[in-house]
């Protein structure tokens, strides 16, 4: 089972996270270096003026970022690799215990991923784009991490319970982190236009849905193929 699961996980994290990084490549990143061109040639005196608010925009000279090219390019496909294979250990762990009869099923696992992950945790604190103001990165932490759990757990319950208050327990624990709400800085403010960051907002939902389809789908076919080494039709 051990062996089912590290192949599975491996082989889905390795083709997703390939799509991922070119969808990247050829629609989200070029819409970051457009907002970077506007945080390096921000005037002084408007940085010194707004670096108050700007409690998330830092500048340091001696951190190191990968050069456009390849160098980004290999930078993000290790990352994206990573999350990947560590999105699709946790799929077919899940798997273990509900296992997909249908590779179609696995569609509906990464709805529920893309979900969990992604939709969710945006709803309150939306992908952001170089040059924007941000609170305290330890409070936008621990709001992802808690919107990401609570919406595990409501979703589990809305889709695996049978009675009726479960389900409507599963709706308010969904809801808790809405109302709690998402830390915010006290101004916001941005450098780049508002229709580079409408673009890039749609962007990075789009991308992540193919991320997670693909995650889903892949997944539960690999999973349900290698089954004891007898491959199922």
């Amino acid at each position: 089972m051990i062996k089912r699961i590290a192949q599975t996980a491996g082989f889905t994290g390795l083709l997703a996270a390939l799509l991922l990084t070119l969808l990247q490549s050829f629609w989200v990143s070029p819409l970051i270096l457009q907002a970077e061109t506007f945080e390096k040639s921000e005037p002084v005196a408007v940085h010194e003026h707004a670096e108050s608010a700007m409690a998330g925009h830092t500048h340091d000279a001696e951190a190191w970022e990968p050069e456009p090219g390849w160098q980004r390019v290999v930078s993000t496909t290790g990352g994206n690799l990573v999350v990947a294979v560590g999105f699709a250990l946790m799929l077919a762990g899940l798997y273990t215990l509900r296992a997909p009869t249908k590779t179609s099923q696995g569609l509906l696992w990464g709805l529920a991923g893309y979900a969990t992950f992604v939709l969710a945790p945006t709803l309150g604190l939306p992908p952001e784009l170089p040059g924007t103001a941000a609170a305290d990165l330890a409070s936008r932490q621990m709001w992802w991490i808690g919107t990401a759990a609570s919406t595990a757990v409501g979703l589990s319950l809305i889709a695996f319970s049978r009675h009726w208050l479960m389900k409507v327990l599963g709706v308010a624990i969904l809801a808790v982190p809405h109302v709690i709400g998402a830390p915010q800085p006290e101004v916001h403010s941005m450098l780049a236009p508002e229709a580079l960051e409408a673009q890039f907002k749609i962007a990075s939902q789009l991308t992540n849905v193919a991320f997670w389809l693909a995650l889903g789908l892949i997944s539960a076919w690999l999973f349900r193929r290698k089954s004891d080494g007898q491959y199922h039709a």
